[in-house]
């Protein structure tokens, strides 16, 4: 940015001066704030649109400085599917449903079965029982894994926006997607899978919580580990250009899906933890990407960071552009946070681990806040838990197990709503319920995992928050735009800046703010919402607004400050 004001020059030079006038000159009539500025028309364009109206973005400027390098403005008023992409994410793992794992669900491995992924269960099923009574075993597991109680307690109590859905490959229900894999002879017993999967997702979105499909289980591989859906202990998919082809056929398939009226995906999640530095998985995650663009270039795409959040950050970056070439998927970055498993770890004391979930996401430091200079980066946290080892339980010093682990859940969960899009706990679904520090529900109920305030504020206090935005908006925008022209206008005299960019991405900002906190009832979209992934939403506006030239960061750095004053009005923060 200082790069723009550095070179910046121009005529705005009696806009402050009319503003500061103005400022002087207060309407002692009433309690509004002092009337804005007639001349010139930056504060004045859209005035008459008050919410709510048909269309927050149907009145832009015209013929002001710049306007002759702008393309059409194609912003409109926030969908209900964007609503669902784009809030915070308060949410959780459905858990071993369609990727199985024995030590979360040892009921669906025969007792002679010795693997513990979906593949030795399924081939332990069928030598045991025949191929027509496993594939009515496992089409009665995954009908019962969600019950209509468990989805209204997931709205009501838990107040969960979204599900992070794991599934593999073969649970596509494709034959030509298991051909010549180890699946291949058993793809008849998910024939039905794929009916399963979306019966389900239409279910959660009847009651406003989205769906992120996560790939968790690729050909090959994505790692070494059974829920990868194999017990080889190779991850294949990278050295497998006939597993990497097929992974990409299967991203394009979720991704036909959902173009073709699969409502309530928030996004497709093309690999699940990575292996670190896997060959060619940069270059697997373009083809990914690409493919699902060619389909449907609004649909978010989940990357895995492959252990590895600097450099997932610095691809981000450079994906997640101002202007594409082509239209292109909005990039996320999936990493995970656990406790648990390294020998590090276990190390470390209970206090200690507390102490170090503050020392995680340092790599977004300096790398958010400005989208038209560096791109977007965006991060939610795909999978943790409330777990530690043993070996740190060992360590701890003087409060009670129970005090500790409700300090370091309520520590990670005010990590991730101050610096990620959203997380997801794991898991929700086991055996053994109501599972503990690994269990969503058990962690809900004893009050570990608390989910953001403002979600649990009563609608009609919703209604009454949103008149207070109303009342003030006028007042919070003089402000913001008589604060932004004074401060640049001092700091580059003579810059030929054009605020009116600034002042129409703050309505922006402001509007898009107001939608996603008023939800959408008529569509199932639940009041209470806050624009979690910002840095996407930013870039999205961008794209969308048509602007050119070297003052399109005002515009951006606008709808940042508005979407932060509408937060400050009614209490997001």
């Amino acid at each position: 940015m200082k790069g723009f004001l550095k070179k910046a020059k121009a005529e705005y030079h009696g806009f402050v001066g009319d503003t500061e006038r103005a400022s002087q000159q207060p309407d002692c009539k009433s309690d509004r704030p002092p009337p804005l500025p007639t001349h010139p028309n930056v504060l004045q364009h859209q005035r008459q649109s008050e919410y709510p109206t048909q269309s927050k973005y149907q009145h832009q400027p015209q013929s002001l400085p710049g306007m002759s390098l702008d393309s059409p403005n194609l912003i409109k008023d926030p969908t209900p599917e964007d609503i669902l992409r784009y809030r915070y994410h308060h949410g959780t793992n459905l858990g071993s449903i369609y990727v199985l794992e024995r030590w979360l669900h040892p009921s669906l491995f025969h007792d002679d079965t010795q693997g513990s992924s979906e593949l030795e269960a399924v081939k332990g099923w069928v030598e045991k029982i025949g191929m027509e009574a496993t594939k009515r075993k496992f089409e009665e597991h995954w009908r019962n894994a969600v019950t209509d109680a468990d989805i209204e307690w997931l709205r009501d109590r838990a107040k969960c926006t979204t599900i992070r859905l794991p599934v593999g490959y073969f649970s596509l229900s494709h034959p030509s997607l298991t051909e010549n894999t180890p699946f291949s002879p058993y793809h008849h017993i998910y024939a039905a899978a794929w009916s399963s999967i979306r019966t389900l997702i239409s279910r959660l979105r009847a009651h406003s919580i989205g769906t992120l499909l996560d790939l968790h289980a690729l050909p090959g591989g994505a790692n070494k580990a059974d829920h990868s859906g194999t017990n080889t202990g190779v991850a294949r998919l990278w050295t497998s250009s006939p597993n990497r082809d097929l992974g990409v056929r299967c991203c394009q398939f979720l991704a036909q899906e959902v173009k073709g009226g699969l409502a309530g995906v928030v996004g497709i999640q093309v690999a699940n933890e990575a292996d670190w530095e896997s060959e060619g998985m940069w270059e697997w995650y373009d083809d990914c990407i690409a493919a699902i663009s060619e389909v449907d270039a609004s649909i978010p795409v989940v990357i895995s960071d492959g252990w590895n959040l600097g450099q997932a950050i610095e691809y981000s970056l450079k994906k997640n552009v101002a202007y594409p070439d082509r239209p292109t998927c909005p990039i996320i970055i999936d990493t995970h946070h656990y406790w648990t498993f390294s020998d590090a770890d276990k190390q470390k004391s209970p206090e200690e681990i507390i102490q170090d979930v503050d020392t995680k996401l340092h790599e977004l430091d300096s790398k958010e806040g400005d989208v038209i200079t560096r791109g977007a980066v965006q991060v939610l946290i795909g999978e943790y838990s409330s777990v530690m080892s043993e070996e740190t339980w060992s360590k701890a010093a003087s409060r009670s197990r129970s005090q500790l682990t409700q300090t370091f859940a309520h520590r990670q969960t005010h990590l991730h709503t101050t610096r990620t899009a959203g997380s997801f706990f794991w898991t929700l679904n086991m055996d053994w319920p109501p599972g503990g520090s690994w269990g969503f529900r058990d962690q809900t109920d004893c009050g570990n995992i608390v989910p953001p305030h403002y979600s649990s504020i009563p609608d009609h206090e919703i209604g009454t928050l949103l008149q207070r935005a109303q009342h003030r908006r006028d007042e919070r925008m003089y402000k913001a735009v008589t604060e932004h022209v004074q401060y640049w206008t001092h700091l580059t005299p003579n810059s030929g800046a054009e605020h009116w960019r600034y002042e129409f991405g703050w309505k922006v900002g402001f509007g898009d703010a107001y939608i996603f906190f008023e939800g959408r009832g008529r569509q199932a979209v639940r009041p209470g919402n806050r624009i979690g992934a910002l840095e996407l939403w930013v870039l999205k506006r961008i794209r969308e607004c048509g602007f050119r030239g070297r003052f399109v960061w005002e515009f951006e750095q606008g709808v940042r400050r508005g979407v932060g004053d509408f937060g400050a009005v009614v209490g997001w923060f």
